[in-house]
Parts: C-alpha cells; sequence; structure tokens
C-alpha cells in the first residue's frame, strides 16, 4: 500500500530498445489524458523528459548540453509522482541501461509504493540488427561486428549493454517480487498489430480500447543498402548535437529520403547466431526461474523463430548498390534545397 499522498501502483518500463516501445509511447502520449481519466498518471510535460529522466538517473556527464533542464529530471518525475495518489507511470528504453545500483535507487525511490517494472522483449538477434540499424540513424559509424565485439555505437544505450535482456533484468530485478516484473513479448507477424498495447494495457489495468492506437508502424527500418549508405555519409558529417541529430540525420536522411527507397532486409552473420541463441537462453532462464510474469509467446525468444538472422549480410552490399542509393539521396536533397527557394513546389513526402 502506498502512504498518505504517494502513488498506489508505479509502473517502470524500462524498455529495451526496438521491441515496439516507439508504438507504445505513441498509444501513451497521444492518450495521456485518457489514461489520467483511467487512473494513470504520466507525469512530465512529455516524452523527452522521461528520456532526460532515464540519462539523468544514469548519472550521465554533460547531460545540461541536451537541455538546462535535463539536469534534474528523474527527482522531477519522481516528485510528481509522489504527489499523486493513484498510479503512475514512467516510460522510456533507455532506463533499461541502468547499473544495478542505479535500478535500486529507481525502485527506491517510490517508498510504499507497488512497483511494477515493464520489459518489453524480442529475440536477441532481431534486438541487436535494429538497434545497431538505429545507431546508424543516430549519426553512427560503427559497424556491425564491432558492436558485436562490444564497441559502443554511439553511447551505451546503442550497446550490448541495453540490448541483453538477460543482463537488464539481473540489474533491474533483485529487489523485485517476481510477480511484478512484467515480461512483454512483441507480436510475431500474423498475429494483431495492437496486441502490444494490449498486453501493456492489460499490465496496467486499463481498458485497451478506450484509446486510440496508431495503425502505422513507427520508426521505420531501412534497408541494408540504405544503412550502409548512411553510415558512410555520417563519417562526413561535423558534430551535431543530440537534437540536431534526431531532426537531420534521424528524421531526415533516415526516416523521410532513405526510407524511401527499395529496400532489402538486412542479416546477421552466421559467426553470430551462437551467441544470440545463448543471449535468448539466459534470458528464457532468467524469467522461468523468477518466475515473471509474461504476456506473449516466450518460445519466441530464440533465433530460430526471430527474424533476425535471416537476410542480406552488409558486406554483400556492393559499391555499384551504395552509389545508386547516394544518387538518389543527393538528388531528392537538391529537390528539397530547390523547393526551399519558392521556385517549384517542395516534393511529396512518401513518394519516389
Amino acid at each position: 500500500m502506498s502512504t498518505a499522498g504517494g502513488p498506489r501502483r508505479v509502473f517502470l518500463h524500462i524498455g529495451l530498445p526496438k521491441t515496439g516501445t516507439t508504438y507504445l509511447q505513441q498509444v501513451v502520449w497521444g492518450n495521456r489524458e485518457r489514461l489520467r481519466e483511467a487512473g494513470v498518471l504520466v507525469p512530465g510535460f512529455g516524452h523527452r523528459e522521461h528520456l532526460w529522466a532515464a540519462l539523468d538517473l544514469q548519472e550521465r556527464p554533460r547531460l545540461a548540453r541536451r537541455h538546462p533542464d535535463a539536469p534534474g529530471a528523474w527527482q522531477r518525475l519522481v516528485d510528481q509522482a509522489s504527489a499523486h495518489s493513484g498510479d503512475v507511470l514512467l516510460t522510456h528504453e533507455f532506463f533499461c541501461g541502468a547499473s544495478r545500483a542505479q535500478a535500486a535507487r529507481a525502485v527506491a525511490s517510490f517508498p510504499g509504493a507497488e512497483v511494477h517494472l515493464v520489459v518489453t522483449a524480442r529475440d536477441a538477434a532481431s534486438v541487436v540488427s535494429a538497434g545497431w540499424q538505429e545507431s546508424v540513424k543516430n549519426g553512427s559509424t560503427v559497424d556491425l561486428d564491432s558492436v558485436m565485439a562490444g564497441t559502443a555505437a554511439g553511447g551505451p544505450e546503442f550497446s550490448m549493454r541495453t540490448w541483453d535482456l538477460a543482463g537488464v533484468l539481473e540489474r533491474w530485478t533483485p529487489d523485485l517480487p517476481g510477480e511484478r516484473v512484467h515480461v512483454l513479448v512483441m507480436p510475431g507477424p500474423g498475429e494483431p498489430r495492437d496486441l502490444h498495447w494490449r498486453h501493456f494495457a492489460e499490465v496496467l489495468g486499463v481498458d485497451p480500447d478506450a484509446v486510440d492506437a496508431p495503425t502505422e508502424a513507427a520508426n521505420p527500418a531501412l534497408g541494408i543498402v540504405q544503412i550502409e549508405t548512411l553510415r558512410l555519409v555520417n563519417r562526413h558529417l561535423p558534430s551535431y548535437s543530440a537534437h540536431d541529430r534526431g531532426v537531420w540525420i534521424r528524421g531526415y536522411l533516415a526516416e523521410d529520403l532513405l526510407a524511401r527507397q527499395p529496400r532489402e532486409r538486412g542479416g546477421l552473420p552466421e559467426h553470430h547466431l551462437a551467441r544470440f541463441a545463448e543471449l535468448d537462453r539466459a534470458a528464457v532462464e532468467i524469467v522461468t526461474d523468477r518466475g515473471f510474469h509474461v504476456l506473449g509467446d516466450l518460445s519466441s525468444l530464440g533465433v530460430e523463430r526471430g527474424p533476425g538472422g535471416a537476410g542480406r549480410l552488409p558486406g554483400t552490399v556492393t559499391a555499384e548498390e551504395l552509389l545508386e542509393s547516394a544518387s538518389r539521396l543527393v538528388a531528392d536533397i537538391v529537390a528539397d534545397v530547390r523547393a526551399s527557394t519558392g521556385d517549384v513546389p517542395p516534393r511529396t513526402r512518401g513518394s519516389h
């Protein structure tokens, strides 16, 4: 039970990255008032403050460079939650990068409340493949083999530290009973598009049909040729702030221009697959041994059924393919620059 004036339950949705978190956060932030009416407070001014709070909890240096208000974001959310007498939800996938001590501090920040951990999950091969792609979309030049060897691709949030489900669970769950750890496995092909949200809503104890859920996929994937093109472009870009990386590299180059090109899904080299299988086995073992609450198909946390192993390898992309992709990219950029002068209408987004 909560103390007087404090929250009844606190749900900490900590990721993992590339496990449908953007989709779920679109639902949450797009229906914030409806959730409040249903008894769940989402504190803070928006998604960005939860991002800041995740980094603030981890005591990241130079956090003020992101925004002067970023330092102290964690305590601000805690204070807002502590002033609320109902349920509270905090959500950002970067929370999963916290150390064991930082995770314990997060749980201990809500004395008297019933703290629940919500972890969205997917097979390791898919998480790493998509996570590496996301790092390139955020300006990284690190190749996949280097990431697998332990190199962070642009920060701790783009590394095996946050892509290893068992490691995240080991750091975050020592102080929580098994029934308060909820592992939501991403739906597979052929399952309802909104099943992930329905599982999330079940944990929160809200009616999944009382909110509007998006029908289009968030955070579109790039083809392997386009990822390799962007990785080369990133080598020639100057240093960008976190905000400008999001706007210009991820938003404009990746998700606007390159995402419109013909795409061929990337795959993972054969020599990495045994490691992914071991990561999945370790994750399933800790989930079952600790008796965590599972929604979805836990058996899909295996490379045999996961989509990450299939697809084209980065090393097979040819110079001719890179040239074609880069040529399309330059043509679209020139069209946008020309349109910015007012001489011609802007190109239609989503067209080739």
